[in-house]
């Protein structure tokens, strides 16, 4: 692997979203990354559109990993974990609090093999306190956390008409912010010698990312003023050629209603009775909405449109679809889609890397693994006889299933208990 963390080693015992978006994340930026699945496989697999037990959501976050399939119920499998861990540098699994210390597999134990370690845990709530052992999926997290309140307070919607949001902005956030934190251990690590613990609440983090925090914590009524508060107060638009347009500056606050102003070249408007104050423009939002609704229409195409916007400061974006945006000039620069093997023939379309570096170049993603496909590979690495690594798999406790679509249903056996802490990502 290429990139600015080859070198770094990651065990990645989690599963669906948070957890396996971390792992790779780490693996995009170069760390070499090893997955760890039980012989019930991630339930990601089972996303549509899928083909024998390889979906594309699947796919999307695990990327660029190895993968070795192991059964913790049996004899043995734990020595395996340990054995991974044991030159590692970073752990990250997203289990239910306590899943893995029935296991021994916890950070307390781990440790004691490898001081080095940085183990990092997402959960929920966190690992203590009064909420740990709740279930915690994406929805309900942000039900929790007040992403959901501000979004039906946005759109005044009644909670019996507001369908769940489509996208699982705990888990993905929850997944990046843990990779901030493994990072930020690394770099702690070159001064101590030692890892350490993270603990990473998707709760605290759907607050963290919330920019109103100083607000809404507080209760503050800010709805004389909504130009302060930013891009939440937009509008939206109709381009001179049907295209749907969306300006994140509000139409009514006193610091962007002048910008209007200053595009439209109407300074007449701001003498107007209707328009006189930030209340009084939302009173008169149609109004004032149509007058420059009327005024965009004018333009013979987008291009000069968004130069005069510009000009007086005014943002302006074009609601695309995703498959829109990927088909842009823009998206082509970038690299904003990767092509990868989907193992049956054909190939998956993934979101591209956020990042360029000036003295790294990343290299692309390997396909996305069978479950239990490297187990030889990596335990030979590990110095393990053929004849060794043969025997766990007639034990069991090394699983090899790559090209089979197990069960959804199957003994409990299969898989740590509890484990539902990110589960509720995957659209089946």
């Amino acid at each position: 692997m290429a990139g600015p963390l080859q070198g770094l080693k990651v065990v990645d015992l989690s599963r669906v979203l948070a957890g396996p978006l971390c792992a790779r994340t780490l693996a995009d930026l170069g760390a070499e990354v090893i997955k760890v699945e039980p012989p019930r496989p991630d339930v990601s697999r089972f996303a549509f559109p899928n083909t024998d037990g390889m979906s594309g959501y699947y796919a999307q976050q695990n990327v660029g990993k190895r993968n070795v399939s192991i059964d913790l119920n049996v004899a043995g499998a734990r020595e395996l974990v340990l054995k991974l861990c044991k030159d590692a540098d970073i752990f990250v699994e997203n289990f239910r609090a306590g899943t893995l210390k029935f296991f021994g597999l916890d950070y307390e134990e781990l440790s004691k093999i490898n001081p080095r370690l940085i183990y990092v845990s997402i959960s929920g709530y966190g690992q203590g306190g009064p909420w740990a052992s709740r279930m915690a999926y994406a929805p309900t997290v942000q039900a929790e956390a007040g992403f959901t309140h501000n979004t039906l307070r946005h759109y005044g919607g009644a909670l019996s008409k507001l369908r769940s949001d489509p996208l699982s902005h705990a888990d993905v956030y929850a997944g990046l912010e843990a990779a901030v934190a493994v990072l930020a251990a690394v770099h702690r690590r070159q001064t101590t010698g030692r890892g350490q613990y993270i603990d990473v609440a998707m709760a605290a983090v759907i607050m963290a990312i919330n920019e109103r925090a100083h607000v809404d914590i507080a209760g503050v009524d800010t709805g004389a003023e909504p130009a302060i508060i930013g891009a939440a107060d937009g509008s939206f638009f109709v381009g001179p050629h049907g295209e749907r347009l969306l300006t994140p500056a509000s139409l009514v606050g006193s610091l962007t209603f002048p910008a209007y102003l200053g595009a439209m070249r109407r300074p007449d408007l701001a003498s107007d009775p209707r328009f006189a104050t930030a209340a009084l423009r939302a009173q008169n939002i149609d109004a004032l909405h149509a007058i420059v609704q009327t005024w965009m229409l004018t333009f013979r195409d987008m291009a000069a449109l968004d130069a005069q916007l510009d000009e007086a400061k005014v943002a302006i974006g074009q609601i695309r679809t995703m498959q829109e945006v990927a088909q842009t000039e823009w998206a082509e620069y970038w690299g904003a889609v990767l092509e990868v093997p989907d193992r049956f023939g054909g190939t998956y379309q993934l979101h591209g890397r956020p990042w360029r570096f000036s003295e790294d170049t990343l290299d692309a993603p390997s396909a996305p693994a069978f479950r239990g496909e490297h187990n030889a590979e990596v335990f030979a690495e590990l110095g393990m006889s053929a004849s060794e690594i043969s025997a766990l798999i007639e034990a069991q406790a090394l699983v090899e299933h790559p090209r089979q679509s197990p069960p959804l249903v199957s003994s409990a056996s299969d898989a740590p208990p509890a484990a539902e802490a990110d589960a509720g990502s995957v659209t089946a």
